[in-house]
């Protein structure tokens, strides 16, 4: 694969063979953000884990302290005064049928996130195949399945972030953005990292954290110290 001339660069900044202590690999990621737009700095975590079984799933959610720094437009299906409860809490867009024929009939997909209630899974489970291979099916494990719709929103626009291990046994996941800072890319980290270790399977045996990479959108991966966590 050939990269660009700031990637390069980047590349010479940093020792590939080395993990890095918490504070200076964000320092380094932070050097290597040359993008002229606000890049979102992402964490890598390779696991321990056997994906392919169910005993070893590691799926779950955390609120983020300092919030990721992306705008999530947030559909809410919904009813009667849940539905007048998601507009209160800002929900972007709120409907039930109607909005289940505009999926369904216009492949329409302007939003990041669908919150419902309950009582609205035998509808919105129509949509399945259409909302599941873009990971925008509600499920109650991330929160988007939920009997008090506010809260589900609020989390959300305060930085819920859902982290889950691919086939390959690593999670990826966003943790804020290049314009954070240090103090604020830090806290989220271990937030996040705390979050995945209590969600460690009792089925997983030997080493659970194999590693952890941090990178920015445009910038390569630098390892961190993962016994520090």
């Amino acid at each position: 694969m050939k990269h660009g001339k700031k990637y390069t660069e980047s590349l010479k900044a940093y020792d590939k063979s080395k993990a890095y202590e918490i504070g200076e690999a964000v320092d380094l990621v932070l050097n290597t953000a040359k993008a002229k737009f606000d890049e979102t700095v992402e964490v890598h975590v390779k696991l321990g884990v056997d994906s392919r079984h169910a005993d070893q799933q590691v799926r779950g959610v955390v609120v983020l302290p300092n919030g990721t720094g992306k705008k999530v437009r947030i559909l809410a299906i919904a009813k009667g005064d849940k539905a007048a409860e998601a507009e209160a809490a800002g929900a972007d867009y709120v409907g039930a049928e109607e909005m289940v024929s505009k999926i369904q009939n216009e492949n329409w997909f302007d939003y990041d996130v669908i919150v419902t209630t309950p009582d609205m899974m035998g509808l919105v489970g129509r949509l399945g195949k259409l909302l599941g291979p873009k990971g925008l099916m509600p499920n109650p494990k991330s929160g988007t399945v939920a009997a008090d719709i506010s809260r589900a929103i609020n989390d959300i626009k305060a930085g819920k972030v859902e982290y889950r291990v691919d086939k390959t046994a690593i999670v990826h996941v966003p943790i804020g953005k290049a314009s954070f800072g240090k103090d604020k890319l830090i806290e989220n980290l271990n937030v996040l990292m705390e979050a995945i270790n209590k969600a460690k399977p009792a089925a997983a045996k030997g080493t659970y954290l194999k590693s952890v990479a941090i990178s920015t959108t445009m910038g390569p991966g630098i390892r961190l110290n993962a016994a520090k966590f």
